[in-house]
């Protein structure tokens, strides 16, 4: 467990006796207006790990924090320790210790070397660490072995206390494995997950090679019953599960796209919950994490402002009774570890975490926060600043008629032109629908065979462009890679948003994609993030245009019905006078996009 959770009266006994204290040793304010009591002090992201010798640490990615007593404790995958190549070798899983859950000073690495099944520089990632029955364990991915086959696998180091000494089990905690139904390729056993439930202990692990499972965990918590395995969730989809409890339900959250794409990262934490921790999982929408139109409902995405790329979670409750998640994020104007282009680094970030509608939210919706921000109460007797303010998403309203279109003739209005116009055979308006052959050729990446986009004019200022589009490949099953129908905001054939209905491997997802050319060496051209699950039928997609600066903004929203929402990410985009909007139907002949209408308005709310 994950971490140690006080009773809600024993929290607030602890408030009242802490309160009685003189000081608290903690860097915090005295309030007399709140009877005395400190409050936390205030923080910007990302979180200030420091190392010996003045450096800073550059990175906490895949974090995972613990209390003990008034310390919490912070452990974290190994990376490069910092932009400055003197800073020291901070080695295998650093440790970091806190007492206000904002700065953290290095203590040790927890681990004192790779265990004996690993391959020479596998790295050791997403520590998970657990007080059971009076001694740590410490669940760790090791990215390689030397057992035969290779591939990845889980291990264990155990300690009387939390910053070691560990001691490293030889044995896998969980051995690699082929993916199912796919002998020789080997599926992603990593980022282990302790959860417990009456008595019984669980491991929850894996990627997208092979999609979440679940073990069940020996008594001693050093290995598991292969016979146990259950799937928890689809592959090609997830990976870096957290399980928390909440208000009678089971909570799964998980992360999504890549991790580790420097500017171009689009990775986004989604939940799912059940009322049995085995699941199944399923989202706001009743869709479960299991089914191919994959289901998942949106936790934290990132925003608009530096941060992007925000996921691989964990939770912690503060002793006011607040949740807060603590994650990695990367900034977008500084993505790389200095003279190592493609190296991403991913700092530590915290934010409340509010449960609105029965669903985990990261600060009430409005997502990472980069601005000064009222601070966790991480020592019992502070006073809580922290309020939830929810955020109203954007909708639509004042229709722009000119650039709206229903499809209700047998031909394109005035407003359309088309970037290399396809064979007059390949679409077609009929009964109120344009229908739309896809197209062998995808925008991504630029080649000679390029697709037709069809275009309008982006109106100046704010505003928001809807479609509804149903793709006909099938329901499920493998594969249509990345066919899809959409929309397109177009400066060129190199820079674009792009939000479609895209078929993946064996999964249905709405994606939510940014292309930037040229790159300067050793930087990606493209990056994606995920949103909700696709409809049945049609589905339902939006993009929000703002200002960020000198930037533009696009928030993308996907449904899977037109009632109800859920809100993904947001890319900036160099502003152009030459902007489109567009629709694209393409990345795969042989199929069709039928869309009911592209409407364009002003944003309400």
């Amino acid at each position: 467990m994950k971490p140690r959770r006080l009773p809600a009266a024993l929290v607030a006994a602890l408030t009242l006796a802490a309160s009685l204290l003189i000081g608290t040793g903690q860097p915090a304010s005295a309030n007399p207006a709140g009877g005395g009591r400190p409050t936390p002090a205030a923080y910007t992201n990302p979180m200030q790990l420091d190392l010996p010798g003045g450096f800073t640490a550059a990175s906490c990615a895949d974090p995972d924090v613990i209390r003990d007593g008034r310390t919490w404790y912070l452990y974290c995958t190994t990376d490069r320790a910092s932009d400055d190549t003197n800073a020291p070798d901070i080695g295998l899983i650093p440790i970091y210790r806190s007492t206000d859950l904002e700065h953290w000073t290095y203590v040790t690495a927890a681990l004192p070397a790779i265990p004996s099944y690993a391959a020479a520089g596998a790295g050791m990632w997403a520590p998970d660490i657990n007080y059971v029955d009076g001694r740590y364990r410490l669940y760790f991915a090791v990215s390689d072995t030397n057992l035969p086959g290779g591939g990845s696998a889980v291990g264990v180091a155990t300690a009387d206390s939390p910053t070691g000494p560990f001691t490293v089990s030889q044995q896998p905690v969980v051995a690699p494995s082929d993916i199912p139904g796919n002998p020789g390729s080997k599926r992603s056993t990593i980022d282990p997950e302790l959860v417990r439930d009456h008595g019984r202990s669980y491991l929850f692990y894996g990627g997208f090679g092979g999609g979440l499972s679940s073990r069940v965990l020996s008594a001693d918590g050093l290995s598991t019953d292969p016979s146990s395995q259950q799937q928890i969730a689809i592959d090609n989809r997830y990976e870096g599960a957290k399980v928390v409890r909440h208000g009678g339900w089971w909570y799964l959250m998980a992360s999504s796209t890549n991790c580790c794409n420097g500017p171009l990262t689009g990775y986004t934490v989604f939940a799912a919950r059940s009322k049995n921790v085995l699941g199944p999982y399923l989202d706001r929408h009743g869709r479960s994490v299991l089914d191919s139109q994959v289901g998942g409902t949106v936790v934290v995405a990132q925003n608009g402002n530096r941060w992007v790329g925000v996921g691989h979670n964990t939770m912690i409750t503060d002793f006011a009774g607040q949740d807060w998640m603590i994650y990695h994020g990367i900034d977008r104007n500084d993505p790389y570890y200095r003279g190592a282009p493609g190296y991403t680094k991913r700092p530590g970030l915290i934010d409340p975490v509010d449960w609105i509608g029965g669903w985990p939210e990261v600060n009430a919706g409005a997502g990472p926060s980069d601005t000064l921000h009222a601070g966790p109460v991480a020592q019992p007797g502070e006073r809580a600043t922290y309020h939830a303010r929810p955020v109203r998403d954007v909708r639509p309203g004042r229709p722009i008629g000119s650039l709206s279109d229903e499809f209700n003739s047998t031909s394109l209005g005035s407003q359309w032109s088309w970037i290399r116009q396809p064979d007059p055979s390949s679409y077609a308006l009929r009964n109120g629908k344009l229908i739309w052959d896809t197209q062998s050729g995808d925008l991504h990446p630029p080649t000679d065979n390029l697709p037709a986009v069809l275009t309008e004019p982006a109106p100046a200022g704010p505003y928001v462009v809807e479609t509804k589009v149903a793709m006909s490949w099938p329901a499920s099953g493998c594969c249509q890679n990345y066919v899809q129908g959409g929309l397109v905001i177009y400066n060129d054939d190199g820079n674009y948003i792009k939000l479609a209905s895209v078929s993946i491997w064996n999964t249905r997802q709405t994606e939510i994609g940014k292309n930037v050319y040229p790159q300067p060496s050793g930087y990606p051209n493209y990056g994606n993030g995920v949103i909700g699950p696709v409809g049945r039928t049609y589905t339902y997609l939006r993009l929000v245009r703002g200002t960020a600066g000198d930037l533009d903004t696009y928030t993308g929203y996907s449904s899977p019905d037109g009632l109800h929402w859920d809100k993904g990410a947001t890319w900036t985009q160099q502003r152009s006078d030459d902007t489109k909007i567009g629709l694209v139907s393409m990345a795969g002949a042989g199929f069709t996009s039928t869309f009911d209408y592209v409407r364009v308005s002003r944003p309400s709310g």
